[in-house]
This record gives structure tokens, C-alpha cells and sequence, in this order.
């Protein structure tokens, strides 16, 4: 199909696309990779009046560790992610994810702040930007500002942020000592959306979990976190029985919706299982492993 007819505008700032945005509030979309938005227009699911292209901002593209975070501006290319040397050294869930998204040809020109700001839960970052207590920085016309991203996630295709803000950065708190997390995902083939997929990031105290996070990928309406099943690891020792407890917890919390993908009964069990293997690669390489 032809997309509806749209202006078309190409700023070269942030503060002109701020501008741009204000100026046509409500009618207007940002375009950053386009890979949610193009094939939505073409179907006439999206008929925004005014596409304002950011991909000249190139301030927004960067991937670097500052301080006590890293640091990855909105218009990153996915590809940049699976390129890094900190995030392969430092953030092996980042990492996981990365490799996992969609195909190389999608990743060359998809966005990590489009993926995010789509709040689509079939995407695979919201899970992981939870798993790791992110937090996505916007600005608008009255300056910057920090959304945790517990609260970023409002609804179906929803987030945190006002009609005249524009998601500039998302920071993933630097891992302590002793943590690690991983990303495991089941899709039908290379590019397909998740049947189920888990983040799950933690840190160990001697032999038990001190802390942990868990994020679930396309078994919900809104991307969620599973607080009962990390209950379940939260100061105890690590073994068979709790992490099948954990996974059976995610299971039980998480709500999908049944399709060509599966029933729902298949894929709480799969949540489960995807749960419990991340889990384990967590544990594994907070204790040092690969």
C-alpha cells in the first residue's frame, strides 16, 4: 500500500526539531530508523501530517561509559551496540540483545531509542532496558529530563513521554561487582518477533542473589517485569529448584495473547524455560564464566 500524503521535514538540530514538534503538536511523528513507523504508514495504520526525520542528528548517536553509566544516544544504530567493546566487555545482556534483534539488514538502520520509544513489548530492549533499571532521558521545551524506566512503559505503543519531547539518551547503570546478566529468546526464524524471550540481570552476595531484575519480551500488553519470580531469587542460594521456581513464578504472572506464535498455555511454559536459561547464563557469569 501508499502511505497518506505527509510533509516531510529534515532538521539539522535537536532544538530545530524541538521546534518542529511544538509547532505541529499533534499532527507530527519523529522518524528516527523508521523500521516500526515506515511499514505502519504504509498500511495506513500511522497517518501522521508531518514526518520530522531526525537521522541528521548526529549528537545522538554515540555508545560510552560515563562514570557510574553508559551512556547511548537515541539515535544509535543497533549495530553500534553489537559493535562495542564496553558493551561486549561489561554489558553481556546489552550484548545479548543486540545479536538477537530482528536481522543485520535491520539492525544496520534501526534505532536503540526508536525500539524504546515504540513501547512495543514484542520488541526485544524494553525487556533488557527493565532487566537493568535504565533510564530513558527526554527533552522538550522546558529543558531535560530523567524518566526511571519502570515508569517509561504506559501502555500498548505508549510511554512517559510528553507529545512535545523528543527521547534523547537511555543510561543503564554500570554493573556492580559480582553481577551478570543475559538475554535469552525463542523465535520461529531469524527476524521474527519473540514467542517468548527473558532479560535477567543480578548480582550475587557469596552464594546467594543479592539483587535481581527480570524483564519478559512479547507476553504481555505492556513491557513488564517479573517481580514474582524475582521474589523467588531475591536471598537465596542459587539452585535447580529455585530457578525452576523463578521460572515458574514468570510463568504464572506473565499474560499472553494466543496467535500464530502459539497458545497461551504454550507460552507460559516457554516463558519459563526462558527464564530459567537466562538465569543460569547470569549466574554463570557472575561467577566469572563466559
Amino acid at each position: 500500500m501508499i502511505p497518506a500524503a505527509f510533509d516531510y521535514h529534515s532538521p539539522r538540530s535537536l532544538d530545530e526539531a524541538l521546534s518542529l514538534l511544538k509547532q505541529h503538536a499533534g499532527d507530527a511523528k519523529i522518524l528516527a530508523g523508521g523500521q516500526s513507523l515506515i511499514p505502519a504508514m504504509r498500511f495506513r495504520l500511522a497517518m501522521p501530517a508531518i514526518l520530522i526525520d531526525i537521522n541528521r542528528l548526529n549528537d545522538l548517536r554515540y555508545v560510552e561509559e560515563r562514570g557510574d553509566h553508559l551512556a547511548i544516544g537515541a539515535m544509535t544504530r543497533e549495530h553500534a551496540l553489537e559493535d562495542s567493546s564496553v558493551v561486549r566487555r561489561s554489558y553481556p545482556l546489552l550484548h545479548d540483545t543486540a545479536v538477537v534483534i530482528a536481522d543485520p539488514l535491520v539492525r544496520n538502520q534501526a534505532t536503540v531509542g526508536g525500539n524504546i520509544a515504540h513501547a512495543d513489548p514484542a520488541n526485544d530492549h524494553p525487556a533488557t532496558m527493565l532487566a537493568y533499571n535504565a533510564t530513558a532521558v527526554a527533552k522538550g521545551p522546558k529543558g531535560e529530563r530523567t524518566i526511571p524506566i519502570d515508569d517509561f512503559f504506559t501502555g500498548l505503543f505508549e510511554n512517559a513521554m510528553a507529545d512535545d519531547e523528543i527521547l534523547i539518551e537511555i543510561r543503564i547503570p554500570k554493573p556492580a561487582a559480582n553481577s551478570g546478566g543475559a538475554y535469552t529468546k525463542l523465535e520461529r526464524k531469524v527476524g521474527d518477533y519473540a514467542i517468548s524471550a527473558a532479560a535477567v540481570q543480578l548480582r550475587l552476595d557469596g552464594d546467594k542473589v543479592a539483587e535481581a531484575r527480570i524483564g519478559l519480551t512479547n507476553v504481555s500488553a505492556v513491557p513488564m517485569r517479573a517481580k514474582a519470580a524475582e521474589a523467588e531469587l531475591v536471598g537465596k542460594s542459587i539452585s535447580d529448584a529455585v530457578v525452576e521456581a523463578a521460572g515458574k513464578a514468570a510463568a504464572a504472572e506473565c499474560d499472553p495473547s494466543p496467535d500464530l506464535r502459539g497458545g497461551v498455555d504454550y507460552k507460559r511454559d516457554i516463558t519459563r524455560v526462558m527464564v530459567k536459561r537466562s538465569i543460569q547464563r547470569a549466574v554463570a557469569r557472575a561467577k566469572g564464566g563466559k
